[in-house]
């Protein structure tokens, strides 16, 4: 896709939200343990990719994944979507064939990147820590996080002494060491999730939402006024699927 000033409007602005949803949401109330050291280390890269289908999504995907495979500093990489009207489970099985399309190119156990879905769509539910995951990974867009393999084994090996991405004396000292991480985390967050109230979670999560909206509906209609863009109107990023 050719770049103009119209394209660059969206990357920006898609970056600027995505952005919020780490500082306000995830490290504000202190969702990941290294998500604020890797913003802060600079070892964080992010790629949205605007391409209108889902077979040039997963193509322009696998060359950043190769990309960014070859520059070792990168430890996290975020892949925005913004144009991808998919709901939640169809985009989790776009995530999937992205990531199945990477692996199966690969020697076994060789694949670089971890992946993740985050998507707007979900409500809470705090019946189990496992469930409430889809809301915390409320997302302004469609989003997969990729997260070096060699990353995630150095944080599972250091346990439970930590590294310097994550000291998990600092999750809960009543856990017992042989619950997986990821569990750990988990519980902690439906923990931090119900004491700050959910409800309020939501309310700042709504409003990150809330700016995605009015700000891709300016940027839509100034393709609908014929600022030269690269995009046409029906090919502009659309609302969230969530239902309000």
């Amino acid at each position: 896709m050719r770049t103009t000033p119209q394209t660059e409007a969206w990357t920006r602005e898609a970056i600027r939200l995505s952005r919020r949803y780490q500082i306000e949401i995830v490290e504000a109330c202190g969702l990941c343990p290294w998500a604020t050291r890797a913003r802060t280390d600079g070892t964080v890269r992010e790629r949205v990719l605007l391409q209108p289908a889902e077979a040039a999504l997963i193509e322009s995907s696998l060359e950043a994944i190769e990309e960014l495979s070859r520059e070792k500093r990168v430890e996290v990489a975020l892949f925005i979507y913004p144009r991808l009207a998919l709901g939640r489970m169809a985009f989790e099985h776009f995530a999937a064939r992205v990531r199945n399309a990477d692996t199966g190119s690969r020697p076994l156990g060789e694949a670089p990147f971890m992946f993740a879905a985050f998507h707007p769509d979900a409500e809470p539910d705090t019946e189990d820590p496992e469930r409430l995951i889809p809301f915390l990974r409320r997302t302004p867009d469609p989003t997969i996080q990729l997260v070096r393999a060699s990353v995630l084994e150095r944080v599972r090996a250091g346990t439970p002494q930590g590294t310097q991405f994550v000291d998990v004396r600092n999750l809960d000292a009543n856990m017992e060491y042989a619950v997986p991480l990821r569990e750990r985390i988990a519980r902690v967050n439906l923990a931090t999730a119900e004491r700050m109230g959910v409800a309020e979670l939501k309310r700042r999560m709504d409003a990150i939402v809330g700016d995605r909206d009015a700000t891709y509906e300016k940027l839509a209609g100034a393709v609908r006024n014929g600022a030269g863009s690269g995009l046409t109107s029906a090919e502009t990023p659309r609302r969230s699927l969530r239902r309000r």
